[in-house]
């Protein structure tokens, strides 16, 4: 474990992990939810990813790479893309999104629907949203903002986004397009590139320790040999983020220093 950089917070940290998520997609349209995946989307396009596709949250897709309080007038639009295209794009596999998870269990399941028994829930949540037919048609990955016992469990309470036991068990009309990539907490960076899908650990951030992470995780991380912190910004990533991407630094309310 490495501390981080007097300058450099969490929040920094984590929205260079989010942009990594999209390393390598090419030209799909990328579908933040959250502010720190949000920057780390923008991120991904203003550096290594500049074929990533951003639409303005509505009916349109963004020419420019803005940053994340940026008024409507200041976007630039390119192309139209209305609610009902937007399925096309899922159906086709041209889209990864980072979606937020209430709930998210060894295998990649998420929940954002309820907590307690779906038929009488303690506490009612959003609803599945589009998470199941995300999951089966295209990339998707995972923010966290806040791990704990609780957001990681060893069962989810309502299957919302599918998981690889779960999509596993539906059969090859499931996993052909399924991909949980990431997921990303305030704590590390995980993913499933394991021989039966468990969750592995695959970065803790700097000022993060392996106990730390165990200690906060409702189920039995698989937890290689050797566990690297999570990379820091570089200066120009750092430059992006505080000047163009988010000066009203958004990110310290979504994870405070």
């Amino acid at each position: 474990m490495t501390e981080p950089a007097v300058d450099v917070t969490r929040a920094e940290v984590v929205a260079v992990a989010c942009a990594e998520a999209w390393r390598g997609d090419g030209e799909i349209v990328a579908s933040p939810f959250g502010t720190i995946p949000a920057i780390g989307a923008r991120l991904a396009r203003l550096t290594f990813a500049p074929d990533l596709v951003l639409t303005d949250g509505e009916a349109a897709l963004m020419a420019n790479t803005p940053s994340v309080s940026s008024a409507r007038s200041d976007f630039v639009l390119e192309a139209w893309l209305p609610y009902r295209r937007v399925f096309d794009v899922v159906w086709s596999g041209r889209r990864h999104v980072m979606m937020m998870a209430t709930q998210v269990d060894r295998f990649g399941n998420q929940n954002i629907s309820c907590i307690g028994d779906w038929a009488r829930p303690k506490t009612q949540l959003i609803g599945v949203r589009g998470a199941p037919g995300n999951t089966i048609n295209h990339t998707t990955s995972y923010w966290v903002p806040s791990h704990s016992p609780r957001s990681f469990v060893e069962h989810v309470d309502m299957v919302g986004g599918v998981g690889y036991d779960r999509a596993a068990a539906a059969g090859p009309a499931a996993t052909r397009f399924h991909e949980i990539r990431v997921v990303i907490s305030n704590l590390g960076v995980f993913d499933f590139a394991t021989p039966d899908h468990a969750m592995r650990l695959r970065s803790h951030h700097p000022g993060v320790t392996v106990a730390d992470v165990v200690a906060a995780t409702g189920f039995e991380l698989v937890i290689p040999p050797d566990v690297a912190d999570t990379r820091l910004p570089d200066p120009e990533e750092l430059e992006l983020i505080r000047e163009v991407l988010d000066p009203r630094r958004l990110r310290d309310k979504e994870l405070p220093a």
